[in-house]
């Protein structure tokens, strides 16, 4: 293949998007590590990507190719704000316009192309619109309680916090019910304690 003027254009668009992606990286969430370190979007994003290739074989009927590339996708805006948690969050607030507008400003080193199959895909997600995303929003509900169990955690960690937490999206199937039975049922052994 002859690298082309277009070609090296599109390649030189997505060095510079991976430049900013970079920046999940040292974009710290909530949940803590095993070790009781931070752990950046980055490293939710790979478990993420990592339930889901692990759960393939009980969804033939999901397109993976998309749902990991929404999976890669759907955190990307925090870049710009970082990770508001959930229980910080205020439920009445609808904070899709904002994360959609730093979403496109991290996007915007790639071509119109390139960023039209981004926001796609960000859209997806966000609108539950497809059984693709359905299952992203389920399986990055499920990762999240399970990093908080597998995390070293503050001592003043609101474990009960969990129990509610993404359950309109967790209910999907039964395999999705188990995990999410399972993620409820250490919980609940965490707030015992």
């Amino acid at each position: 293949m002859e690298l082309t003027p277009l070609i090296q254009q599109d390649l030189d668009s997505i060095i510079s998007f991976l430049k900013v992606a970079e920046g999940l990286k040292n974009t710290l969430r909530s949940s803590h590590t095993s070790n009781g370190r931070e752990e950046s979007v980055a490293e939710h994003t790979w478990r993420l990507c990592l339930l889901a290739m692990m759960l393939q074989k009980y969804y033939p009927n999901i397109n993976y190719n998309r749902l990991i590339k929404i999976l890669l996708n759907h955190d990307m805006g925090e870049i710009i704000n970082g990770d508001i948690p959930a229980i910080y969050q205020d439920p009445t607030v609808d904070k899709s316009h904002e994360e959609r507008k730093d979403f496109l400003e991290v996007i915007s080193p790639l071509t119109e192309e390139q960023q039209n199959e981004m926001l796609e895909l960000w859209d997806e997600y966000n609108e539950v619109s497809s059984p693709e995303a359905k299952l992203a929003k389920a399986l990055d509900k499920i990762e999240t309680v399970l990093q908080h169990l597998d995390g070293k955690n503050p001592d003043d960690f609101d474990y009960e916090f969990n129990l509610g937490y993404g359950t309109k999206y967790t209910s999907l199937d039964p395999v999705i019910s188990y995990l999410r039975g399972y993620v409820d049922d250490e919980t609940r052994k965490r707030i015992k304690v």
